[in-house]
Protein backbone atom coordinates (compact mmCIF):
# COMPACT_ATOMS: atom_id res chain seq x y z
CA UNK A 1 0.00 0.00 0.00
CA UNK A 2 3.03 2.41 0.79
CA UNK A 3 4.12 1.51 -3.04
CA UNK A 4 1.35 2.85 -4.07
CA UNK A 5 0.77 6.06 -2.23
CA UNK A 6 4.53 6.87 -3.14
CA UNK A 7 3.66 6.45 -6.50
CA UNK A 8 0.58 8.46 -6.71
CA UNK A 9 2.86 11.32 -4.51
CA UNK A 10 5.50 10.66 -7.73
CA UNK A 11 2.57 12.07 -10.28
CA UNK A 12 2.88 15.07 -8.79
CA UNK A 13 6.68 15.58 -9.24
CA UNK A 14 9.04 16.57 -11.81
CA UNK A 15 12.08 15.39 -12.76
CA UNK A 16 14.01 16.85 -10.28
CA UNK A 17 11.74 15.63 -7.56
CA UNK A 18 10.27 18.98 -6.96
CA UNK A 19 6.08 19.55 -6.85
CA UNK A 20 4.57 20.36 -9.96
CA UNK A 21 1.96 22.72 -10.25
CA UNK A 22 1.77 22.34 -13.97
CA UNK A 23 1.25 18.71 -13.13
CA UNK A 24 -1.55 18.77 -10.15
CA UNK A 25 -3.47 21.40 -12.50
CA UNK A 26 -3.10 19.04 -15.24
CA UNK A 27 -4.33 16.20 -13.78
CA UNK A 28 -6.71 17.69 -11.71
CA UNK A 29 -8.32 19.38 -14.78
CA UNK A 30 -8.24 15.99 -16.70
CA UNK A 31 -9.97 14.19 -13.96
CA UNK A 32 -12.68 16.85 -13.26
CA UNK A 33 -13.38 16.29 -17.04
CA UNK A 34 -13.59 12.54 -16.83
CA UNK A 35 -16.16 12.97 -14.17
CA UNK A 36 -18.19 16.18 -15.24
CA UNK A 37 -18.74 14.20 -18.63
CA UNK A 38 -19.77 10.83 -17.02
CA UNK A 39 -21.91 12.55 -14.95
CA UNK A 40 -23.67 14.21 -18.19
CA UNK A 41 -23.85 11.00 -19.50
CA UNK A 42 -26.57 10.11 -17.08
CA UNK A 43 -28.25 13.44 -17.03
CA UNK A 44 -30.98 15.67 -19.13
CA UNK A 45 -29.32 17.70 -21.64
CA UNK A 46 -30.52 20.51 -19.99
CA UNK A 47 -28.62 20.37 -16.96
CA UNK A 48 -25.22 19.99 -19.01
CA UNK A 49 -22.17 22.47 -18.94
CA UNK A 50 -21.77 25.00 -21.92
CA UNK A 51 -19.72 23.57 -24.77
CA UNK A 52 -17.07 26.51 -24.14
CA UNK A 53 -16.42 25.50 -20.84
CA UNK A 54 -15.23 22.05 -21.51
CA UNK A 55 -12.97 23.25 -24.07
CA UNK A 56 -11.31 25.93 -22.00
CA UNK A 57 -10.52 22.81 -19.05
CA UNK A 58 -9.56 20.14 -21.99
CA UNK A 59 -6.83 22.37 -23.29
CA UNK A 60 -5.92 23.87 -19.95
CA UNK A 61 -5.21 20.42 -19.15
CA UNK A 62 -3.61 19.31 -22.56
CA UNK A 63 -1.44 22.33 -22.19
CA UNK A 64 -0.06 21.63 -18.92
CA UNK A 65 0.43 18.26 -19.76
CA UNK A 66 2.22 18.63 -22.71
CA UNK A 67 4.15 21.68 -21.14
CA UNK A 68 4.97 19.17 -18.49
CA UNK A 69 6.35 16.92 -21.43
CA UNK A 70 8.16 19.42 -23.54
CA UNK A 71 10.35 20.74 -21.08
CA UNK A 72 11.20 17.26 -19.73
CA UNK A 73 12.18 16.12 -23.54
CA UNK A 74 13.70 20.01 -24.07
CA UNK A 75 15.36 20.14 -20.82
CA UNK A 76 17.57 18.14 -20.68
CA UNK A 77 19.55 19.59 -23.99
CA UNK A 78 19.74 22.49 -22.11
CA UNK A 79 21.11 20.49 -19.15
CA UNK A 80 23.75 19.11 -21.61
CA UNK A 81 24.63 22.19 -22.71
CA UNK A 82 25.31 23.50 -19.47
CA UNK A 83 27.46 20.72 -18.45
CA UNK A 84 29.43 21.58 -21.55
CA UNK A 85 30.35 25.11 -20.68
CA UNK A 86 31.18 24.22 -17.24
CA UNK A 87 33.67 21.34 -18.49
CA UNK A 88 35.15 24.38 -21.41
CA UNK A 89 35.65 27.00 -18.41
Amino acid sequence: MKKFFKGIGRLFMDSQGNASSKRFVGILCGVSLCITLYANSYTHGDIKPSDTLVNAVAMLAFGCLGLTSTEKIFGKKSEEKKEETQEEI
